[in-house]
């Protein structure tokens, strides 16, 4: 950034930045001085990365503020930043953003704003009373000013990332350019991998509880929580009750990869280079991605089924079990309940993301006067009640697809085809019949949420993940 005219004039213009933020000439800016020079030129925060040591990576004193050049150094990597988000916030790319711009990034992220408030955002930075705002007049505003509103909706509205219910359905996460640029996103899906993979074996007897209930649960057995467990206890010992888990957490990587390139792939050819969907478009890239992920791993998924039910003894193991079913029941063996599968994702999706947005605009619209950032646990509870409603939605073809999974290994079962299947449950067991075992689930979204929230924040600290 160094050499043309244009680089002259921009050292020059953060030089006297410096020597007027400096108040007490030590050569350093530090956080008291750079809130001081704030309320000079105008009121408002410093940007995160300026409260937290304004310290760039080459800062050799994180705690005694800037120098000139880690000043310049820092200046230059928000600079970046903020280009980046005024072209994907300029839509029609003339060089301006106006109101109808404003409220369209808003609406991009689920949340509706009036004129009024995309108004009262646009006077804020906008000096030369032209109602737009150019480069010049977003770059002098966000600088060193806080960058609430778009970014930091961005940013701390994700959840899917961090919850992990021992669901595959979810939509994947939106990364900021920022976070492509510097590698954050394959540290943040790396983390949420381990997350799930800890939280999916400390609730794995819940799920193989789910599953049995599933297959097994009927009115003549009135099979029970209680009465599940100690069966699963009797047959196998107190290890049985861990049978699936293994290719449980081994489906997470592949299917969290396939899911994001594809997320990636159709998410550039509904919206081109622009850097977020809306919620709409969101949900169809997603449940397009999850469906070609489901379509790559579903194999897998049966394996776990089998593995999960199996008999003490029945199989060697995750190999062996592949074998048995290919040579019993040949290749379209491991495709059995993929149809319900697939269909599941739309109402799984569907309404997890309408209440997670819901939800998301209800707290922004109530309570988001001085950050948008919610705290922890109002981000829990929205994405622990969006993704229970997602899986109340989608339960009974979940159910479906879990007996037509095990049905060819269950002696004297019949054969069924998807709608043939819903019948036989409908007739034999009425409506409750489509939602055996949902009470184990519920009773693992509370202990997998907490177990997967706190190893996904100590593996972003492992891999340095940084927080804004």
């Amino acid at each position: 950034m160094r050499g043309g005219p244009g680089d002259a004039e921009r050292l020059q213009r953060w030089g006297r930045l410096f020597e007027e933020l400096d108040s007490n000439k030590d050569g350093r800016v530090d956080i008291r001085e750079l809130r001081q020079g704030l309320a000079r030129l105008g009121g408002g925060d410093p940007d995160r990365g300026a409260q937290q040591g304004i310290s760039p990576e080459g800062d050799s004193d994180p705690d005694g503020g800037l120098d000139l050049e880690e000043f310049i150094l820092y200046l230059q990597e928000r600079e970046q930043r903020l280009l980046l988000l005024f072209h994907s916030l300029d839509r029609n790319q003339d060089g301006q953003i106006d109101v109808s711009e404003i409220q369209q990034s808003f609406r991009a992220l689920g949340i509706s704003i009036s004129l009024e408030q995309a108004e009262k955002i646009l006077h804020s930075m906008d000096r030369d009373g032209t109602m737009t705002i150019d480069w010049q007049e977003w770059r002098d505003h966000f600088l060193l000013h806080s960058l609430e509103n778009v970014e930091d909706v961005l940013y701390f509205w994700k959840h899917s990332t961090v919850l992990d219910i021992g669901e595959c359905l979810t939509v994947p996460d939106e990364f900021s350019e920022q976070e492509k640029l510097t590698g954050m996103w394959w540290k943040q899906l790396v983390a949420g991998a381990v997350a799930g993979a800890v939280s999916r074996t400390g609730t794995a007897p819940l799920d193989r509880l789910k599953v049995f209930m599933q297959v097994h649960a009927s009115k003549t057995n009135r099979l029970n929580i209680l009465g599940g467990l100690w069966s699963m206890i009797q047959e196998g010992g107190v290890r049985s009750l861990w049978r699936g888990n293994g290719i449980n957490v081994l489906k997470i990587a592949p299917e969290s990869a396939i899911k994001f390139m594809a997320y990636e792939q159709i998410k550039r050819a509904i919206r081109g280079q622009q850097e977020t969907l809306h919620v709409q478009e969101r949900f169809v890239a997603g449940s397009l991605a999850g469906a070609t992920a489901q379509t790559i791993i579903y194999p897998m998924e049966v394996l776990k089924t089998r593995l999960t039910l199996r008999r003490t003894g029945q199989y060697k193991g995750l190999l062996d079990c592949a074998w048995q079913i290919l040579e019993r029941e040949g290749p379209r063996a491991f495709y059995r309940g993929y149809l319900p599968n697939v269909l599941g994702i739309i109402p799984y999706a569907g309404i997890d993301l309408a209440v997670y947005e819901t939800l998301k605009n209800q707290w922004l619209q109530q309570y988001s006067h001085d950050s948008a950032d919610p705290g922890i646990l109002v981000l829990l509870a929205c994405g622990t009640i969006s993704s229970t409603c997602g899986q109340i939605a989608s339960y009974p073809l979940a159910l479906v697809r879990t007996r037509m999974q095990a049905q060819a290994s269950i002696e004297g079962a019949p054969q069924l085809s998807m709608l043939g299947l819903l019948r036989h449950i409908l007739s034999q067991e009425g409506v409750r019949g489509l939602y055996r075992g949902i009470a184990p689930n519920f009773m693992k979204v509370i202990p997998a949420v907490s177990i997967s929230y706190v190893v996904y924040e100590n593996m972003k600290q492992a891999l340095g993940v940084t927080s804004r």
